[in-house]
């Protein structure tokens, strides 16, 4: 892998994967619609020369295609809202794989684990049955079955597969992302699904170097593979671990089928999360002997240090963003007394 191409770089997995990249040296391109974030993920990781921009529509094969000249991997980060999922995904999916067939790039999409329905076994390997009883889990299998399409017979295709995960760079297409981002920020927060039950989730830097090893590996392709990982913790025992490197006790109020329905009322989003609730209850854990067998050991940053790490990087972003506004609006109060 020479050159590589993440489209929806500035998302959760994306800027993850995006900073692995960079950080291996990899010619990379960041691809995505808004070009301050862009910008602001490059100055970010200090503004490396082999790091360029594109700004483009991802549902737009031939924004993908100018962009992904001269790259050899496409890392499909982009995702689209909850709300929006039976609509665009599947689309999404269409124009990037497009994009890639006319290109013969190697794709590495990232996704999750709704195609599986319900836990049919402890661990679940890559072979657990795909039985979806949800909507997302079938617009999701669907989506798997486009990607693996004999139509796209120039392109070489691999899934990588996450569970919830968690890191400085998630955001709300995150469970517990936002969580995390208002403890760091010593206000009351949120936390959807039940606190008690321990349930998977994976430190997103952790993902990325353990997508980033399977993406240099030609026999990978063709395939689907699980990312999991440290283990199972408790919404308890984050909250527990998040306040302690916060500093703050905020209350945390978890969020069940009533509590979500009515948040739906204003927020569509919140409304649509209330079907895939059946897996904070019974959690589904990803097994990682094949990508132990083939590639080598699992990368598993414990919660303490990832969860730490986490709260203090975005106490430190939400620092920069205060320091940053304050001066404009000193400007602002000031052209306001003046006018």
């Amino acid at each position: 892998m020479e050159k590589a191409i993440v489209v929806g770089a500035t998302g959760g997995t994306g800027a993850s994967v995006a900073e692995e990249l960079v950080k291996r040296g990899i010619r990379t391109v960041a691809f995505g619609r808004s070009r301050q974030k862009l910008e602001q993920l490059r100055a970010k990781l200090g503004n490396p020369e082999h790091m360029t921009i594109a700004v483009g529509d991802a549902f737009r094969p031939d924004h993908v295609v100018s962009a992904s000249e001269g790259t050899d991997v496409l890392f499909h980060c982009a995702n689209v809202p909850y709300n929006e999922m039976a609509s665009k995904l599947v689309p999404l999916g269409e124009s990037v794989m497009e994009a890639a067939d006319r290109l013969s790039l190697k794709v590495v999409a990232i996704d999750g684990i709704y195609p599986y329905g319900r836990r049919q076994t402890a661990r679940a390997t890559e072979e657990h049955p795909k039985r979806p009883h949800t909507r997302k889990g079938k617009t999701r299998l669907a989506y798997e079955k486009m990607l693996f399409d004999e139509r796209w017979s120039r392109a070489k295709v691999m899934i990588a597969r996450l569970p919830d995960y968690y890191g400085p760079t998630a955001n709300e297409a995150s469970y517990l992302g936002s969580t995390l981002e208002a403890i760091a920020a010593g206000k009351m927060a949120f936390f959807i699904g039940n606190m008690k039950v321990p349930r998977e989730f994976v430190y997103l830097p952790d993902a990325a170097f353990m997508i980033a090893e399977l993406a240099g590996r030609d026999d990978a392709y063709g395939q689907n593979w699980h990312i999991p990982g440290a283990g199972l913790i408790s919404g308890k025992e984050i909250v527990r671990i998040a306040r302690q490197a916060s500093g703050s006790a905020k209350p945390v109020i978890p969020l069940g089928i009533v509590g979500l329905s009515l948040l739906g009322m204003g927020v569509p989003v919140m409304k649509e999360v209330v079907e895939m609730l059946y897996l904070t209850e019974e959690p589904l854990v990803l097994s990682g002997d094949k990508y132990e067998r083939s590639i080598g050991p699992v990368r598993a940053t414990t919660f303490e240090e990832g969860i730490r790490d986490t709260v203090q990087a975005l106490q430190r972003k939400n620092g920069a963003s205060l320091a940053f506004n304050r001066p404009a609006r000193r400007e602002k109060s000031f052209l306001k007394d003046r006018q």
